[in-house]
């Protein structure tokens, strides 16, 4: 199993004091600013930390508040030390950037800050003394700076209108520590060369996705840079003649989108054998994506028989058999390469298999979600249709990359899907806790950024293999408001709905009655009975129908505040509605009075159920074999609450109470004592009640015949059960009670038995 243990003391710490700033690190000057408290010192390891986890949450965790100032809280180095910062998306803006200028930063990693301009150009001026590696990767405005047009009076409808404007005069002097430097997709008509002339010592470089028809400069690193990304860059003889003499590389990227553009450019038996004569320290090399124009494998005669080898000498892609040894990762994704027998190298991404694939998705998530999304739809495959050699590596890759592009639709889509396989219960027992409610976080993200119909039917089938409520407990609220607002459009998509609905009875299933109760405040009662309302206009008794029923029974289930709802939002009516359009639907009919028999054990509600319409479709519902005995013990059940009022509580002249009365007695005495029921009490205290009082004798016994049923069918859940919450000293109360009846009695001294014997067989068994 992936390890189980629990979250590290500073990760604890992090998230608490980040998720309570004013109670812990700070407080709010004039009620609005954070303000460090003035005692506080903080070291760089804690202060990166407090920053990347912030960045993390405002991402993942939609109940995490932002602070506008929370950068503010790193502003003076004498308090707050930053060193090494990774952040992503457009959370981040200039002001939060320039908070932070006087820090002396070594890493400074901004990926997707779409929202930078070229104000954070000048502050980045700030780290060049001491900024050793920085990424810029899809900053895609940091290059802009806005432009006053001028010329125009306050009278004018436009008042000082700017335009966006192209800083061309950027360069890196004065970075003299500067080492590893990601470009990847920055603005086009930036002069890149000019940009890097200053750098003296460059290690490693990322051109990704920047068209340059000459890379003659990169020379001047040729004694130094040992990484070089040329992802998706459209390349020539020339630009080969220029990487063969950077004799220092170790890792070599020029893989390029299969489906992005067309490329001129095909690599060859001869490019290949240059770089392994020229690059002779190189241990990665990514060609995913290219078309071999020659015919660089070894001829089916030649290839080395035999399993597979990572031996250069048997090598099956035939420049690779003058590598000196195998390579660390050789990129073949979306290539015929990686389908050969014999690679040299220890790790290949492809698509050949689950190895490959994985390989593809950890190599490529956090910059290129294209490639990560049909590495993805691959996966997926293998899981549905074999069985996933890697399921715990499978299912951590899949996370990391729903939540780097929480915001990439094709991720997203294919992502959820392939979690349903990987979560299903051929893999449970090997996924630990933790990684389990990481699976339901990027699940519940995802239902909250997008309402696209396969995202949202993905997500809820996903969250279906999960144990409902227990596992989704700690982020009860959240996903029964996201469950909801799939809800509301009542012409949701049908199969969405079936599994949403499904998804709500079991979170109310078995909750405590302050679950039920927030989540009754949400809107759930007046949901359901709008679906129901829906379903009886097309009438249409389906699962959504029988589960929109099933929920309310269980939500309202000791709950008076969603019982009274059901009756405010016309329930009654739907149920009368429901009865005669739907007469022969046992399931729904059980649920329904399922539902009405906990309304009727709220005493301020049940004058309301005193009606001679209701109390008459009670009556004929105690004839009922619907669902066995269910139906009519449910009905039943109703009129001995009702009954427990007393005559002075029955002011309806038809049926009579006496009628009533005689029908219950009729109904209860054709059950079968050992029928098995499709119920599940989890307290007896409404039965309970209707014991100890003489005012409706066929009440008690209903509630007497309940209790003999439960505890002779299934003693060892209900024996416990009724001696825990007091019902023996009240049965045996009952049998020495002038009012009550004999069978009542006889009733009540067969439970006391039957509990007698559990306890006794108990005692010898301990």
């Amino acid at each position: 199993m992936a390890s189980d243990s629990p979250e590290s003391l500073m990760a604890i710490c992090t998230d608490f004091c980040l998720r309570n700033l004013k109670g812990t690190l700070c407080y709010l000057l004039d009620n609005e600013i954070l303000r460090l408290h003035p005692d506080i010192f903080l070291p760089s390891e804690i202060c990166d930390r407090l920053v990347n986890e912030y960045i993390e949450l405002v991402n993942a965790d939609s109940s995490f508040e932002a602070h506008d100032s929370f950068f503010t809280l790193f502003s003076e180095p004498q308090s707050t030390r930053l060193a090494r910062l990774h952040l992503r998306e457009d959370i981040l803006q200039d002001q939060d950037l320039e908070a932070i200028r006087k820090q002396d930063l070594m890493e400074l990693y901004l990926t997707n800050c779409e929202r930078l301009t070229a104000k954070s150009l000048q502050t980045l001026g700030n780290f060049r003394h001491t900024l050793v590696s920085l990424s810029l990767f899809g900053c895609s405005n940091i290059f802009y700076e806005e432009e006053s047009l001028g010329g125009y009076h306050d009278t004018d409808r436009l008042v000082n209108p700017t335009r966006q404007v192209l800083v061309r005069d950027f360069t890196f002097q004065g970075f003299q520590f500067l080492r590893f430097l990601n470009l990847g997709c920055i603005t086009k008509g930036v002069d890149v060369e000019m940009m890097l002339r200053p750098l003296i010592c460059l290690k490693a470089l990322n051109l990704s996705g920047i068209q340059l028809n000459n890379i003659g400069f990169l020379s001047q690193w040729k004694d130094s840079l040992v990484s070089l990304v040329l992802y998706n860059m459209d390349l020539s003889e020339e630009h080969i003649q220029v990487i063969v003499q950077l004799h220092k590389l170790r890792h070599l990227d020029i893989s390029r989108d299969r489906l992005s553009s067309y490329y001129k450019f095909k690599l060859t038996r001869k490019v290949l054998s240059l770089f392994v004569q020229n690059l002779e320290e190189l241990i990665s090399l990514d060609i995913s994506g290219h078309l071999t124009l020659e015919n660089c494998t070894i001829s089916k005669m030649d290839d080395e028989l035999g399993p597979p080898s990572n031996d250069p000498s048997k090598s099956s892609i035939s420049p690779f058999r003058a590598l000196k040894r195998p390579l660390q990762f050789l990129g073949l994704f979306e290539t015929s390469l990686c389908r050969l027998t014999h690679i040299p190298a220890y790790k290949v991404s492809g698509d050949k298999n689950e190895e490959q694939v994985l390989n593809a998705i950890e190599a490529y998530t956090e910059h290129r979600p294209e490639i990560t999304s049909r590495a993805i739809n691959l996966l997926f495959d293998i899981a549905r249709i074999e069985r996933c050699n890697q399921p715990l590596r499978a299912l951590q890759l899949v996370i990391a990359a729903l939540k780097c592009h929480k915001f990439d639709k094709t991720i997203q889509v294919t992502g959820s899907a392939a979690l349903f396989y990987l979560t299903n219960s051929d893999y449970r027992s090997e996924q630990s806790i933790r990684l389990r409610r990481q699976v339901i976080q990027v699940v519940l993200n995802g239902m909250e950024t997008y309402q696209e119909v396969t995202v949202q039917r993905n997500c809820c089938l996903t969250l279906c293999n999960f144990s409902i409520p227990e596992e989704l407990e700690f982020q009860y609220q959240r996903v029964n408001e996201l469950l909801l607002n799939i809800l509301i459009p009542t012409r949701q998509d049908e199969s969405i709905q079936r599994i949403a609905v499904h998804l709500c009875n079991a979170l109310v299933c078995q909750v405590d009655n302050d679950h039920k109760e927030a989540v009754g405040k949400m809107g759930f009662v007046m949901t359901m009975l709008k679906l129901i309302q829906k379903k009886l206009q097309d009438k249409m008794c389906d699962q959504v129908m029988e589960f929109s029923w099933s929920a309310l029974w269980n939500i309202t289930d000791e709950t008076p505040d969603n019982c009274e709802m059901f009756l405010n939002y016309s329930g009654m009516k739907l149920f009368l509605e429901c009865l005669k359009e739907f007469p022969e639907k046992q399931e729904l009919h059980r649920n329904m009075l399922g539902l009405l028999g906990n309304v009727a054990e709220v005493r301020e509600l049940r004058p309301q159920l005193m009606t001679s319409q209701f109390i008459t479709v009670f009556s004929n519902l105690l004839d009922s074999k619907a669902d066995g005995i269910e139906v009519s013990y449910n009905a039943c059940g109703v009129l001995s609450h009702i009954m427990f009022d007393g005559p002075q509580a029955w002011f309806i002249g038809e049926p009579t109470r006496q009628e009533v009365e005689e029908r219950m007695w009729s109904a209860i005495r054709s059950w079968d004592i050992s029928s098995r029921r499709n119920i599940n009490y989890r307290s007896f205290e409404p039965i309970l009640r209707l014991l100890p009082q003489g005012v409706s004798p066929v009440s008690q016994h209903w509630a007497t015949w309940a209790l003999y049923n439960l505890v002779s069918v299934y003693p060892e859940k209900y024996c416990p059960l009724l001696v825990k919450e007091g019902g023996l000293p009240l049965l045996t109360d009952l049998v020495e009670m002038p009012s009550a009846h004999q069978e009542t009695k006889d009733m009540a001294s067969k439970v006391l038995d039957l509990c007698s014997s559990y306890e006794d067989s108990m005692d010898t068994s301990l």
